[in-house]
């Protein structure tokens, strides 16, 4: 059967600042540090739309949206972290623009946008697509990969 895939990349120009730690890390990640990241979706079909498309790029504005108000200019704090009440007091103070996170990384980031494009992308598709997988790059050297599962 044929498989056709394509990708939209929010990359790092766009400006997607976030700040977090790896509170479990014993190396520098357990300290605070941001990055501009990059979201790569690939997008999934058996069958094309009318215009001979996987998806239609324009659509994913709802996307774009979701990416800035979870990871523009904020301060990504997993749900674990033992020092929680003083992040989510810096934002009651305004210093923060705090999110909540199930994790912090760009593993659990390609998760975090995976889990909500997959919905995104079957409502505008009406069921035709999937999301193959989100990448998320801090930078040229490190990335990681969320695959969708296969059945």
């Amino acid at each position: 059967m044929t498989r056709f895939l394509s990708s939209k990349k929010y990359g790092h120009e766009r400006g997607l600042s976030a700040a977090f730690r790896q509170w479990r890390a014993g190396s520098h990640c357990r300290f605070m540090h941001g990055y501009s990241l990059e979201f790569e979706f690939v997008f999934g079909t058996h069958e094309l739309d009318e215009n001979n498309w996987v998806v239609d790029f324009g659509s994913l504005k709802n996307l774009e949206t979701w990416l800035r108000l979870n990871f523009d200019h904020k301060t990504l704090v997993a749900s674990d972290d033992p020092m929680y009440s003083f992040f989510e007091e810096m934002h009651e103070n305004g210093i923060i623009d705090m999110v909540t996170v199930e994790g912090t990384g760009c593993e659990m980031f390609a998760k975090i946008a995976m889990e909500h494009a997959k919905e995104l992308i079957q409502n505008i598709t009406e069921g035709r697509c999937w999301v193959e997988s989100v990448t998320v790059r801090e930078h040229g050297a490190n990335s990681a990969t969320c695959m969708r599962k296969t059945e």
